[in-house]
């Protein structure tokens, strides 16, 4: 029997008489990692702080692990966990005294604290780091630091928005690792994030017993779902790009055969390449924009 962790109910938010978010509804299974696309203003963000009680649906319903966000934002808040891109620990205050705070607003009694924060700092890599001001860690440690913060009260739900950005590739690496682990042992997980490898990494690695799902939103309205695996039968998992001038023109093919074959029919091969498709790929065909 599905679990359902997160219900959005025909959402929409309104800024100035303009939808920002328009008609959205999803379901997100428990259990599930589900990646959240969309080019900037298609509506991501503005999802993502309904979703954590920082905005409420001008129409709509919104139920997270059971509870609906208008009626019930406290216990909705004590079930998630929420990582912003931007940096939000104290940066006067120690890697412990970060984790302290957040432990005692949720009324986390001693010694049980203690453990958790020992717990979570040595799952994080910052054991070691423990008595350090947060000011002069690395931008990795303090985004490490805040998804030990957001795990601390032990929610159901993780929420990650643009988790890695401007981090470098081993830090981002890393930071997957523990995201696909804590998937792995069970956490609800929604991730937004311009990163499309990330989004291939993440949602096609078996989330709940089976691959992830990705939504794509455009213009405030959800207008693609699906796995990528389901995405690639659905436009093609072949490509073939052609370049002329300034102008790169995208063909889709069912596989790799037909995409040579067409290749091979060509009089004329100049600046014609046949690859794989990505998830980058379909994106730019749903959207016409690319992430960054």
């Amino acid at each position: 029997m599905k679990t359902i962790a997160v219900d959005i109910n025909s959402v929409s938010k309104i800024y100035n008489k303009v939808p920002v978010v328009d008609n959205l509804s999803l379901q997100i299974e428990q259990g599930e990692i589900f990646g959240l696309l969309g080019p900037n203003g298609a509506g991501k963000s503005t999802t993502i702080r309904m979703l954590i009680t920082l905005a409420q649906p001008t129409q709509g319903d919104i139920t997270v692990a059971g509870y609906g966000t208008r009626v019930q934002p406290g216990l909705v808040k004590r079930s998630i966990g929420v990582v912003l891109q931007q940096i939000s620990v104290d940066g006067d205050l120690s890697v412990w005294e970060n984790l302290e705070f957040h432990g005692r607003m949720h009324h986390i009694s001693n010694p049980e604290r203690q453990q958790r924060i020992d717990y979570w700092l040595d799952y994080v890599g910052l054991a070691a780091k423990r008595n350090d001001l947060v000011k002069t860690l690395s931008g990795g440690m303090k985004r490490r630091l805040q998804i030990a913060r957001a795990l601390l009260h032990e929610p159901e739900i993780l929420f990650l928005d643009e988790p890695t950005v401007g981090l470098d590739p081993q830090t981002r690496r890393r930071l997957w690792e523990i995201i696909q682990d804590l998937n792995n042992k069970g956490m609800t997980i929604l991730l937004t994030t311009h990163y499309m490898e990330e989004v291939e990494f993440l949602c096609d690695r078996c989330g709940n017993g089976k691959p992830g799902r990705i939504g794509i939103m455009e213009a405030g309205k959800l207008i693609e779902l699906g796995t990528l695996r389901a995405f690639q039968e659905r436009y093609g998992q072949a490509i073939a790009i052609s370049q002329q001038g300034d102008k790169i023109d995208y063909q889709f093919f069912d596989d790799a055969i037909a995409a040579n074959e067409y290749l091979e029919s060509l009089a004329d091969k100049t600046g014609v390449m046949v690859r794989n498709s990505n998830l980058e790929d379909i994106f730019v065909q749903l959207t016409g924009h690319q992430l960054n």
